[in-house]
C-alpha cells in the first residue's frame, strides 16, 4: 500500500511540475499587460469564477486586496440576479473558466461589454468566447489533471491560482509595497501583531514588582509573579 501511495503521489507532483514548467514564460508578456491594465485602472479588480474555478479566483481576489489592490469576488449566478450592480465602468474584470465556455461566466459578457469593463481570461482555451471576449488572456492550459481520471480539476486550478499570484506580485512590486502596507491590512492575528505591536503596546507602567538586589531567587519569583 505504501509504495502504491508513493507513486500515486510522485506522479501527481511530476504531472504539477510539467504543467508549472510549461506555464513559466508563456504568460510572461501576458501578465505585464494585465497588470499595466490594473494599474491604470480607475475602479477596483473584480473577480469571477464559477465552482472549483470561483473557489481559486476567492483566494486571488483576496489575496491581491490584502496586498494593495482593492478587489472583490462576484459569484457569476449572482450577478445575473442583481450583483451585477457592484460593476462599474473603469472596473477590470478577472473571469475564470478554464474551458473559456461556462454558461454563467458566458452569460455576463454582453452585460460587460455595456458597461465598456475591460476583461482578463484567465483560461485553458484561448480561442474560446471567453478567451476571445477578453481584453488580455491568461493562458492556464495544462495537457493533463493530476485526477487518475484526468477529469477533476486539479493541474488547472494549480495553473489558475499561480497566475493570479503571479500577477499579485508584480501590482505588489509596481505599487512599490512595503511590509508597512502589508501589517496595515493584516491588524489581526499573529501577522498583525508580529508587523505592528510594539514593546509599548504590552508593556506595564504602573504596579511593577521591584526587588532589591541581595533578594532570594525564591522571593524574586513570587513578587514576579
Amino acid at each position: 500500500m505504501s509504495d502504491r501511495t508513493d507513486e500515486i503521489v510522485t506522479t501527481m507532483f511530476d504531472v504539477y511540475q510539467g504543467a508549472l514548467q510549461g506555464l513559466k514564460g508563456r504568460c510572461d508578456a501576458a501578465l505585464g499587460v494585465a497588470r499595466d491594465m490594473i494599474l491604470s485602472a480607475q475602479g477596483s479588480v473584480i473577480v469571477c469564477g464559477m465552482g472549483k474555478s470561483g473557489l481559486v479566483g476567492r483566494k486571488i481576489s483576496a489575496t491581491l486586496s490584502s496586498t494593495g489592490t482593492p478587489s472583490v469576488f462576484l459569484h457569476p449566478a449572482e450577478a445575473m440576479h442583481g450583483d451585477l450592480g457592484i460593476v462599474r465602468t473603469g472596473d477590470v474584470m478577472i473571469l475564470i473558466s478554464y474551458s473559456g465556455e461556462t454558461e454563467e461566466i458566458v452569460r455576463l459578457l454582453p452585460a460587460l461589454r455595456r458597461l465598456e469593463v475591460k476583461i482578463i481570461a484567465i483560461v485553458g482555451q484561448v480561442n474560446s468566447s471567453l478567451g476571445k471576449a477578453a481584453s488580455i488572456c491568461l493562458d492556464a492550459a495544462v495537457d493533463k489533471e493530476a485526477c487518475p481520471l484526468n477529469l477533476a480539476p486539479t493541474t488547472s486550478t494549480l495553473t489558475t491560482l499561480v497566475l493570479g499570484d503571479a500577477l499579485a506580485i508584480l501590482l505588489m512590486q509596481e505599487r512599490g509595497f512595503k511590509s508597512v502596507d502589508f501589517a496595515a491590512t493584516h491588524p489581526g492575528g499573529k501577522l498583525g501583531k508580529k508587523l505592528l505591536n510594539t514593546v509599548g503596546d504590552v508593556m506595564r507602567t504602573h504596579d511593577l514588582p521591584f526587588v532589591r538586589p541581595d533578594t532570594p531567587m525564591t522571593d524574586v519569583i513570587l513578587a514576579m509573579t
